[in-house]
């Protein structure tokens, strides 16, 4: 056991100690406005009917946007798109700025030139601990779907690459 496994901490500090050891796919979420920003929470709930999630935090420059929204778009990101993946984390800019993408009939932004993107209704907001959980059901979706997955590790952007298989004969 490491020191740092002994050390006390506060349950916060033990989450986000833990978490940098968990890779997580990396997203943008998107809603009319146009308003978005990065995330790692996005998750599958359910297949039938097809839902899906993510978490923002209550004080974020985007909640508002995303609390008034009644569809979001997620586009899960390629290695190619780390500098999108850092324009939309940044506060303070206009994160769309220099970036390609359309809008819907209801002007939900959907990014040009991601893997795979999917747009949801929003069928439940919930308020839990410092962040909005928002869930929505699967509309449509499209993309590329080519190149390796980028994921955040440990502080950091890295690739979902596959490992080698090992056969046992």
């Amino acid at each position: 056991m490491s020191t740092e496994d002994t050390l006390p901490a506060t349950p916060a500090e033990t989450l986000r100690r833990t978490l940098r050891r968990h890779a997580a796919g990396v997203t943008v979420i998107t809603v009319p406005g146009p308003a978005g920003f990065t995330a790692t929470s996005f998750t599958s709930v359910s297949l039938e009917p097809a839902l899906v999630s993510f978490c923002l935090g209550l004080t974020a420059s985007t909640c508002a946007a995303v609390r008034a929204a009644d569809r979001f778009a997620v586009h899960v990101l390629g290695t190619g798109n780390t500098t999108l993946a850092r324009q939309f984390a940044r506060s303070g800019i206009d994160r769309f700025e220099g970036i390609p993408w359309s809008a819907g009939h209801d002007g939900l932004p959907v990014l040009d030139d991601v893997p795979a993107w999917l747009t949801a209704r929003v069928t439940l907001r919930q308020r839990v601990g410092d962040h909005l959980l928002v869930v929505g059901e699967v509309e449509t979706g499209g993309g590329h779907g080519q190149g390796p997955g980028l994921v955040h590790h440990d502080g950091a952007f890295a690739a979902s690459v596959p490992l080698p298989s090992h056969h046992r004969g």
